[in-house]
């Protein structure tokens, strides 16, 4: 494995400036670049651990904290270890939050986190690829789709409400997309039914996207983040091996 550098970056968007971690190989070199998107917890050390480990398989890892608007992060009064059912006020905080991020807000963030990658001579030129989680795995099919020249590949795991009845589900995007998309689905995800998955395998299968989509048995929503109760070791492993496969395929 390579030996990683992080920083701590901001990145000026047209609303202000979002705070972000930057994950690359400690060599100075351009190197294939990766938005990786947060989950309702926010960008907290967790995430940044997750960056460096992508970092270390030779990428470049940008993880902006897309609640920016609220403050920098952390933003929430996160315990070390996240228990929601111990502590469910711990979303009386976050909710607000993530509603005020409005699909078009996001996408008018989007363009200036790829903006500010392809600006970066710690990464190479062209697309670059996504992944996401929770919250994360919305955002990356609305850029897949809000910027399909730009993006070569994305990925989700245990993401919620993708194909709903709303006039801005993400599913509605498939028609745009031009990447290779992968979506690891947590088979105890109320926020993520069989139904929602269904339609959003036919509507990808009927845009034409390519696109792989999986159910991690056992897993709960939330199953990557080791600082939760909802995490799943097997599962983990599992998504390092679908993404690093994805990117690998992409770059």
């Amino acid at each position: 494995m390579t030996s990683v550098q992080g920083t701590a970056v901001d990145i000026t968007t047209a609303d202000g400036v979002a705070d972000a971690y930057l994950a690359h190989p400690d060599d100075g070199l351009p190197h294939p670049g990766v938005v990786l998107y947060q989950d309702a917890f926010g960008l907290r050390p967790h995430l940044k651990s997750m960056a460096d480990r992508l970092a270390a398989a030779g990428y470049t890892v940008l993880v902006p904290n897309v609640f920016y608007r609220h403050g920098r992060a952390p933003l929430f009064g996160l315990p070390e270890f996240i228990d929601p059912e111990a502590r469910p006020e711990i979303f009386e905080e976050i909710f607000p939050v993530m509603r005020a991020l409005t699909t078009e807000l996001f996408l008018r963030d989007a363009d200036f986190y790829l903006q500010w990658l392809d600006d970066s001579p710690l990464v190479q030129e062209g697309p670059v690829a996504l992944t996401g989680y929770c919250l994360g795995a919305r955002l990356a099919l609305l850029t897949a789709g809000g910027f399909p020249e730009r993006i070569a590949a994305a990925a989700g795991f245990h993401g919620g409400r993708l194909a709903t009845d709303a006039p801005d589900s993400p599913h509605l995007v498939a028609g745009n997309v031009t990447a290779e998309l992968y979506f690891g689905h947590a088979d105890e995800d109320a926020s993520m039914p069989p139904e929602q998955q269904r339609l959003l395998e036919e509507t990808l299968t009927a845009a034409g996207v390519r696109h792989r989509c999986e159910v991690y048995p056992g897993a709960r929503h939330g199953y990557t983040q080791a600082d939760t109760a909802a995490y799943d070791e097997a599962g983990t492993e599992r998504h390092w091996a679908a993404l690093l496969d994805l990117l690998d395929r992409t770059f």
